[in-house]
């Protein structure tokens, strides 16, 4: 034997055992025989050629026998389709769902297009409290008024704003007796009654006045309106959606006819259903009335008062009209010791969230008393109206959409102001068709 062929011989069994061994060619024979030396780089580039051949038929044999678990385990899992009931159950849930927006939507778009004197977004929003949003409605409010409270303090206003008729044409031939002023140093003309237009029978049938109510808030101002029983009459009208029940609406404004013999008008109360209370105006009985809520009274003798209310559901005939809402907030002169007791004074904002109020009262001699401020709890505007002189009173509406005090200077309803400038509504309110029911005030001797 050769050396060559004996170092190749050596060569192959070292070589690793587990690559199998292909059949050479016959070149590779050759070299056992040859005399020649060995060329071993030749060798090493034909063992790689052959350590590549068989690593590419290894591979093409793995692609080409794939497992079937492989298979199994890529493969996307098969859906199992419902049983038919279950498919018959989905389909009823979807149904009725589907049937229940289509509902809900039908009565939005009705009520938003609806005939209304306020814009779009309160009307969204009186929509989704009577459709099951209330809790939704009263939890939004708490936190944006609660965010918005004022704080205490603060630098003190200039002046007040100027109501009524201006001086030189302002002497009073009769006023009660001016509010005292709690803030000192008053303000020019605070606390001063001023009317509004010229006298009846010798004496203004309307006073008006600002003050400031409070020394812990120093920029608030409440305007107060008095009403002489003597010269005056009050009317309630319903609204057009306000109270809900009853076909016959009335004119939901302030009759043309009777716009001559006009002094002012004002905001009645909550929405029925918030209040729970009574309604009762033009002859019918629109809500049963409950014993024991704060009671707007008209008699047809032109009197009016302000009670806790003890005659039935129904009126008696010497009652021209009745208006609910809520317990009274001063009886005797003195605060309802239930003022902190928040589900007492409605479902909306309860008693002490601060925002615009207002409330009616009467004094000792039985002349109304018409209060509004804004940034008032129930507590606090019980206070304004004691302090103006009233010795029972009730809450009226309130928000700033609803809170409406407007007089007027001249015959026909001309002239109209309002007793806040801050009150969002125009002056001209009530002189046209209006959602909620209201109240007019009338010169005694040309009542409606």
């Amino acid at each position: 034997m050769t050396a060559a062929a004996w170092d190749f011989d050596q060569a192959d069994q070292q070589a690793p055992r587990h690559r199998p061994r292909s059949p050479r060619p016959a070149s590779v024979s050759r070299l056992r025989t040859a005399n020649s030396p060995i060329d071993r780089g030749k060798i090493a580039r034909y063992e790689a050629r052959i350590a590549a051949y068989d690593a590419r038929d290894t591979s093409s044999a793995s692609r080409a026998v794939t497992p079937r678990a492989a298979v199994r385990r890529n493969a996307r899992p098969v859906r199992r389709r419902p049983s038919p009931a279950r498919f018959a159950l989905r389909r009823a849930v979807a149904l009725v769902l589907l049937l229940f927006v289509a509902i809900k939507l039908v009565s939005y778009t009705s009520a938003v297009l609806a005939p209304s004197n306020v814009g779009f977004g309160v009307r969204s929003i009186e929509w989704l409290r009577d459709n099951g949003g209330a809790w939704l409605v009263s939890d939004i409010e708490h936190l944006y008024y609660s965010a918005n409270a004022p704080k205490e303090g603060g630098p003190p206003l200039k002046a007040l704003p100027t109501l009524g008729l201006r001086s030189g044409e302002s002497e009073t031939l009769y006023a009660p007796p001016p509010i005292v002023p709690v803030i000192e140093p008053p303000l020019p003309g605070e606390g001063v009654w001023r009317r509004t237009g010229p006298p009846i029978e010798g004496a203004p049938p309307l006073l008006v006045t600002t003050y400031r109510p409070d020394p812990n808030y120093p920029q608030m101002v409440a305007g107060i309106a008095w009403m002489d029983r003597s010269r005056t009459s009050l009317q309630l009208y319903p609204g057009r959606y306000e109270p809900p029940e009853g076909s016959f609406r009335g004119p939901m404004e302030v009759p043309p006819r009777l716009r001559g013999q006009l002094l002012a008008t004002f905001n009645s109360g909550f929405k029925i259903e918030d209040s729970s209370g009574g309604f009762a105006a033009l002859g019918r009985v629109y809500a049963p009335l409950r014993d024991g809520m704060a009671t707007l009274v008209g008699f047809r003798d032109g009197n009016v008062d302000v009670r806790a209310w003890t005659g039935g559901a129904q009126p008696e005939p010497s009652i021209l009209f009745a208006r609910q809402n809520l317990p009274l907030i001063l009886q005797a002169g003195q605060l309802n010791p239930n003022l902190n007791d928040g589900s007492l004074w409605g479902a909306t904002l309860g008693n002490a969230i601060r925002v615009w109020r207002s409330g009616l009262g009467v004094d000792a001699h039985g002349n109304l008393i018409y209060a509004a401020a804004n940034n008032q709890t129930a507590e606090s505007l019980a206070l304004i109206l004691q302090h103006a002189g009233a010795v029972r009173a009730m809450e009226l509406d309130i928000n700033s959409e609803w809170v409406t005090f407007n007089f007027y200077g001249a015959p026909d309803a001309g002239k109209p102001s309002k007793l806040l400038p801050e009150m969002t509504r125009e002056a001209t309110r009530y002189l046209e068709p209006d959602d909620r029911d209201f109240l007019t005030v009338y010169s005694r001797n040309n009542s409606s």
